[in-house]
């Protein structure tokens, strides 16, 4: 990006919320079900029905609005986003347009440099999807309808983001809040999630926006990173060579890394708006918006702020056990088995976050409670057993699900700690292995090393590494003073 040049990027989120019907009738929202079969004459928009609001599309989207410090509008009404597409087949979205339930908000982010950046949110409103057309090689395009008609929820941002990794960051937290609140899964893959760009270049210093374009299709976090970093070199090289920005929408092709132009840039006036005559207005009063804040969780920044302060972990901890709602959760019932909270941080993102990846599963399916996590670190803690043996016993708790403390007895696991026990095997060792006995003592230190080593092969891991460290050096220190 030539440094003369700044990007002004504001984007477009679709959330789909996760209710079981759909947002004007009572159609199953499941995905990946036979094309064309979660439809009825409401979401196909046959003569003479009409459409009745599904409660929960209010109050999720009301949810989104509060943990953004939305306004919430008292009143707010449905309109008619009037366009043509095979997939659509009333020949109209319904939207709001005017009067949106949620304005005025914002989202932190916490850019690289570990500085705040504030991104204002204009608006949050309630709109339907469209179906979705499939360019097949036997035919031109087929139409699934299955979706005509699924609850969304749009997150438009104020053009505040400068740089690609804002915007990433900014969909991460979208998706991570999204989440929190169990309103939407943020699968981009599946559609649930998806973002548009709106971007324009300037001059650094000038006040006034450029020509914008806008860029869909973008399936990722890193495509739309990537998208936005095309765009905006694409506008700044135009630029420079004497040319001008054509408003336009653009298609990205994650596959080649580029935008291609798909049509050119509509306004507002081009969707005919007006307010949809067979929906009354929404009226979110004080109670009801009260009743619904009541559902606010810990949102994900607070909660790391607790994890920091509560359980004295380190910031980068604290972030990557708050990035999901069931990890922290995780986490918190893990503590409140053990004290030993930082161990039990090392474990969860060490050891079980691994397999959580590896398995591509959440954390609520993983096959170790964290009670049995939290008791397995108070083994340690306590020197029933060391972290070598820890170790081992953890793939049994997975594969077997028992408790630890079980899995110790039945296998015999517990550590040595008697000394005298311990300092015969010492001695045994030292009698054996003279020659590294002699580097000890002409000062090769390194070679105590070796000689735990050895002790912890001849008690299969179970002697206590404390103390034959202790006696180690007690017994070499004798021999070097001899």
């Amino acid at each position: 990006m030539n440094d003369k040049y700044e990007a002004v990027i504001g984007l477009e989120v679709h959330a789909q919320l996760l209710t079981e019907s759909k947002a004007f009738c009572g159609c199953s929202t499941k995905f990946g079900n036979e094309p064309n079969r979660n439809v009825c004459p409401v979401c196909l928009g046959h003569p003479g029905v009409l459409p009745v609001l599904n409660k929960k599309v209010v109050e999720f989207t009301v949810l989104m609005g509060l943990a953004t410090d939305c306004t919430i509008n008292e009143k707010s009404i449905f309109a008619r986003k009037n366009y043509f597409y095979p997939d659509l087949p009333k020949g109209y979205q319904i939207s709001q347009y005017e009067e949106p339930i949620c304005e005025f908000g914002h989202i932190d982010v916490q850019l690289p440099d570990e500085q705040l950046k504030r991104i204002g949110i204009t608006r949050i409103h309630m709109e339907e999807d469209a179906g979705k057309s499939i360019h097949d090689q036997s035919y031109d395009t087929l139409v699934d309808v299955n979706r005509c008609g699924v609850p969304l929820m749009e997150i438009v941002s104020e053009p505040d983001m400068r740089t690609p990794m804002e915007a990433y960051l900014y969909l991460t937290k979208i998706k991570q809040i999204v989440q929190y609140l169990g309103i939407c899964d943020g699968n981009m893959e599946e559609g649930s999630l998806r973002c548009d760009a709106n971007i324009s270049v300037r001059l650094k210093g000038k006040k006034s926006f450029g020509t914008k374009t806008e860029i869909k299709n973008m399936n990722s976090f890193r495509n739309v990173e990537k998208a936005l970093t095309y765009e905006i070199d694409r506008q700044i090289e135009i630029l420079e060579d004497g040319g001008k920005i054509v408003q336009e929408t653009l298609l990205w092709n994650a596959d080649l890394n580029e935008a291609s132009s798909m049509r050119s840039k509509e306004e507002a006036h081009d969707y005919r708006y007006f307010p949809d005559p067979d929906l009354v207005p929404v009226i979110v009063n004080d109670e009801w918006k009260n009743e619904i804040a009541k559902e606010l969780p810990e949102l994900p920044d607070s909660r790391k702020d607790r994890f920091v302060s509560q359980y004295s972990l380190p910031k980068y901890d604290a972030e990557i056990l708050t990035q999901t709602r069931s990890t922290a959760d995780y986490y918190e019932k893990v503590a409140a088995v053990t004290d030993d909270f930082k161990s039990a941080s090392n474990w969860i993102m060490t050891d079980v976050l691994k397999i959580i990846n590896e398995e591509k599963i959440d954390i609520k399916d993983f096959s170790v409670p964290p009670e049995n996590l939290g008791e397995l670190i108070n083994l340690i803690k306590n020197g029933t057993i060391s972290g070598k043996i820890a170790k081992d016993v953890f793939p049994v708790m997975i594969k077997e699900n028992k408790k630890p403390s079980s899995i110790v007895k039945e296998k015999n696991l517990v550590q040595i700690s008697d000394s005298s026990e311990i300092e015969k095997t010492v001695e045994q060792i030292l009698g054996n292995n003279q020659k590294q006995v002699q580097q000890y003592i002409n000062g090769e230190e390194k070679v105590l090393g070796f000689f735990v080593g050895q002790v912890m092969k001849e008690t299969k891991g179970k002697a206590n590494p404390q103390i034959v460290n202790k006696i180690l050096k007690e017994k070499l220190g004798k021999l070097r003073t001899n």
